[in-house]
């Protein structure tokens, strides 16, 4: 599974901005995601942006100006069009072929961040070819590859219970019954993978309804009660089975250390959705070694393994911001 993050995307866009695009005059993004791509390059040249809706009614975001025909970009000379990826073209040909309604007085030109390998055919400008199958941080949640994904509810759907509502009793059905939902996928989910009890389930089908969450299979764990799973301990052994026994592209877990049980056990792709890292083939294992070391570290001792942490995590912010100035 080939994956972007936000922090990749960011990159990519700047050496594009600096390598290919210092003609450009004015940036637009095609909607949504193609938005995020153009303020990322319109930041690094400097340049205005605005969408497909605003080049067509001669608005960009600059200014707020609003005319009619274009004619408040007759200063430019180079304008782009750019989307984040392309993968069979339709949305790139699609916005063409509007676009090639208007005579504007600039010459266009049409990009993307990155094409899959029969992508360059759509643009003149790229970042990157990245193959299929492939999956982005910014759209993860909302990808085609959730079809046939295996997906986690609790910390991905919904936030967590916290240690009052998860008494595994009323509090608990309350929080079942209630819980607002963090995000609402508009793809349908192949697999639902909790570690949620199955004497939950009307609880978790009816709420999965009512927020119009469509899946194929709720996968929940057969045990009598919360003690029983917690004395059983093996909460990512039993989603790796899950996952394991299944065509699934992707499993999307929300626990960073189950995530990395997940990806040892299976040696498949596993995306973190709190820290959105991809555990890649090949990489599980030593993200899992990793994993229990820090645990381990912390066990041994809590004071020094925060205080450690801390004093990591500020370097790491010295020297982001360092580079970012240099």
């Amino acid at each position: 599974m080939n994956y972007k993050s936000v922090a990749d995307l960011a990159a990519d866009t700047r050496r594009l901005a600096r390598d290919d695009l210092s003609d450009v005059d004015l940036v637009v993004g095609i909607p949504r995601s193609g938005l995020l791509a153009a303020n990322l390059v319109c930041l690094h040249l400097n340049v205005p942006m605005t969408d497909v809706d605003g080049l067509c009614e001669g608005r960009r975001m600059d200014s707020g100006e609003r005319c009619v025909e274009g004619r408040s970009f007759g200063d430019l000379d180079s304008v782009l069009v750019l989307d984040d990826s392309v993968r069979s073209g339709s949305q790139m040909t699609e916005t063409r072929n509007r676009l090639d309604g208007h005579e504007f007085p600039f010459d266009l030109t049409y990009g993307a961040v990155y094409v899959s390998p029969r992508g360059p055919e759509y643009v003149d400008r790229w970042a990157e070819v990245v193959s299929m199958p492939r999956v982005f941080e910014w759209n993860a949640i909302h990808h085609p590859v959730l079809n046939d994904a295996c997906v986690e509810i609790d910390g991905v759907l919904c936030r967590d219970p916290t240690p009052a509502e998860n008494d595994d009793g009323e509090r608990y059905r309350e929080f079942l019954s209630t819980v607002a939902p963090g995000v609402v996928p508009d793809q349908r989910i192949g697999r639902l993978v909790t570690s949620r009890l199955e004497k939950y389930r009307p609880e978790t089908e009816a709420w999965l309804d009512e927020h119009g969450v469509r899946y194929d299979e709720l996968m929940m764990m057969d045990l009598s009660s919360k003690a029983a799973r917690q004395r059983r301990g093996n909460d990512a052994e039993y989603k790796a089975d899950v996952y394991d026994a299944t065509d699934a592209s992707l499993f999307i877990e929300s626990d960073p250390r189950q995530a990395a049980e997940i990806g040892r056990r299976t040696d498949r792709p596993v995306l973190c959705y709190e820290t959105m890292e991809m555990i890649q083939p090949g990489r599980a294992k030593r993200a899992y070694r990793t994993t229990e070391r820090y645990v381990s570290r912390f066990k041994e001792n809590p004071v020094s393994f925060t205080a450690a942490a801390a004093k990591h995590l500020c370097y790491r912010g010295y020297r982001t911001v360092s580079g970012r100035l240099s």
